[in-house]
């Protein structure tokens, strides 16, 4: 089986650009701003397909192609970005863009639907880039007036799974010569992988803002729901979001999916705030969005504001992240089509 990259071009429009100009001259000054503002042709991916739901969209992406010369069989690769209407009680309105970091996921989580795919392929820095620049292409000529404010690394693929280029793309993104995104509009979620953690703390980056999805503090539970924690159990996760540096990182967004009758009850909230002690966090409980051919149920409200109220009880900043974008299989879990396997 072998990947194309229909784009092999797209990394020379960042890294390779900065080698190959002298950015003092003006004319190279504005070669480098085109290719983040869309104007370049190296830097946007080409769109498959738009599915709007109300103000948000799932844009999905066309990255390459998967070849059987065996078999003749020629697949499509794609990946899937979302943009998600944000707004709170203060009547403050903004765009979140949730992107993707890799093509499936390796990490086989049983709520994801991403997970079922596997790992089929690593997405570049300048993919990741490149749907950012494309998304704020596509709001330009569809919705102008709409402008991208965050940026979070919640689609496809475990961004720790695909460090170089993941860290590479934050360094672009927070270029000043480019988008100059601010770090804390950036939000990196991961499933735990230590390791990852770890190179995080040290490669010296824009300190973006960290999540972490832990779904059970029973390691038993997660286990069976989160692979990763055969690897790095609850107890080792832990110890490690006490020691990393995190001055200028603030709180960690700690993000549970909650399945009925799985881990929804009051014992798992009282685990969960037992865990969660002592580390500056928000915890985002997230109802469980159905794949296609759900394997769960999502908790109901009253029993999900049971869990948040023995969260607040015991001193936990917790609170309920709203479902967007769930009709075209948008929502958190949801990006990923089950039919492209590894």
């Amino acid at each position: 089986m072998q990947l194309i990259d229909l784009m092999p071009e797209l990394e020379m429009s960042f890294d390779a650009f900065q080698r190959h100009h002298r950015l003092d001259m003006p004319a190279a000054r504005e070669a480098y701003r085109a290719v983040f503002n869309g104007s370049h042709p190296l830097s946007l991916l080409p769109i498959s397909q738009v599915l709007p739901d109300g103000d948000a969209a799932k844009i999905i992406f066309n990255v390459g192609q998967r070849i059987d010369a065996e078999a003749g069989i020629r697949e499509y690769l794609e990946i899937e970005s979302v943009i998600l209407p944000m707004k709170n009680f203060h009547g403050g309105r903004w765009i979140t863009l949730c992107i993707s970091s890799q093509i499936g996921c390796r990490m086989g989580c049983e709520f994801c639907q991403t997970g079922r795919m596997g790992l089929i392929g690593q997405l570049s820095a300048g993919h990741i880039v490149a749907q950012v620049i494309s998304a704020r292409q596509w709001l330009e000529e569809n919705r102008p007036g709409n402008e991208i404010k965050n940026i979070v690394f919640m689609g496809m693929g475990e961004p720790l799974d695909n460090a170089d280029a993941v860290f590479s793309a934050i360094r672009r993104l927070t270029d000043p010569r480019g988008l100059a995104y601010a770090p804390a509009r950036i939000t990196l979620s991961t499933v735990g992988r230590i390791d990852g953690l770890w190179r995080l703390a040290r490669e010296g980056l824009p300190p973006v803002r960290l999540a972490v999805s832990i779904t059970s503090a029973d390691d038993g539970l997660r286990n069976r729901l989160m692979p990763i924690n055969r690897s790095a159990p609850l107890a080792e996760l832990r110890q490690t979001l006490l020691n990393l540096p995190r001055s200028s990182r603030g709180r960690y967004l700690i993000q549970y999916v909650m399945l009925k009758d799985v881990n929804d009850s009051l014992t798992d909230a009282q685990l969960l705030a037992d865990w969660c002690r002592d580390i500056p966090v928000t915890v985002n409980l997230i109802a469980y969005n159905p794949q296609d051919q759900p394997l769960f149920e999502p908790s109901p409200l009253d029993r999900m504001n049971a869990f948040m109220a023995v969260l607040k009880g015991r001193g936990i900043l917790a609170k309920r992240r709203a479902t967007i974008c769930q009709s075209q299989m948008g929502a958190c879990g949801q990006l990923g089509n089950r039919h492209l396997h590894r």
